[in-house]
């Protein structure tokens, strides 16, 4: 069974390590479109499964995420794997909590040449009395966080109120939900936030080499 899957780029500027969220595999379609968009900005792009959902792929049957420890210690394998087979600059992160796991697999001192976050979550659904921010205050490593505004697990109300690290950018995607998908009455489609996402990943990785 295929557990990562490498598109690579003739000229790469980097490799992202790009994890998929809670819910959904590495061949959802959210990062498919991620994954051609990125290539199409000249970055190579390495997804991998969660163990968890390498059997929910093989039976047939939905679990939920595996504690952190073990999402922690898996995602440090394939950071690792990844680093013996490149020289150029590896970034890290994901969709929801594959960014979420990212930033902390880096305060708990992985090394990376930035992290890269797409629909962060700040706070668990319709828990926004409970953030869970207190290791991005203190965040060493370049992070680009990509957040819609109308977020469930981080819109900009909450989000902006925070006191994040100084090392954290966030760019705001008008109207967008957790997937930033905007409403038709924004004006703006969900292909053109993704595309600005990609623009945005694009900007951060060649500031950051």
């Amino acid at each position: 069974m295929e557990t990562m899957r490498w598109n690579k780029v003739r000229n790469p500027l980097g490799y992202f390590v790009f994890a998929h969220g809670a819910g959904a595999p590495m061949d959802s379609e959210f990062m498919e479109i991620m994954v051609s968009l990125l290539t199409e900005r000249d970055i190579s792009v390495v997804r991998f499964e969660f163990p968890y959902m390498q059997e929910r792929r093989e039976t047939g049957k939905k679990r939920p995420p595996d504690r952190q420890p073990k999402l922690l210690a898996y995602w440090q394998e394939v950071l690792d794997k990844v680093k013996s087979q490149t020289n150029l600059p590896v970034f890290i992160g994901g969709k929801s909590m594959g960014g979420r796991m990212a930033t902390l697999l880096t305060a708990e001192g992985a090394e990376s040449s930035g992290i890269i976050c797409l629909g962060y979550p700040f706070y668990a659904a319709n828990k926004q009395d409970k953030p869970r921010t207190e290791h991005l205050e203190h965040l060493a490593t370049p992070t680009l966080i990509i957040q819609g505004e109308r977020d469930t697990m981080g819109n900009t109300d909450n989000v902006t109120s925070y006191q994040l690290s100084e090392q954290i950018s966030i760019e705001w995607l008008t109207d967008g939900n957790h997937d930033l998908k905007p409403r038709k009455v924004s004006g703006f489609t969900h292909q053109q936030h993704l595309e600005s996402a990609a623009d945005k990943i694009a900007h951060f990785i060649r500031a950051k080499i």
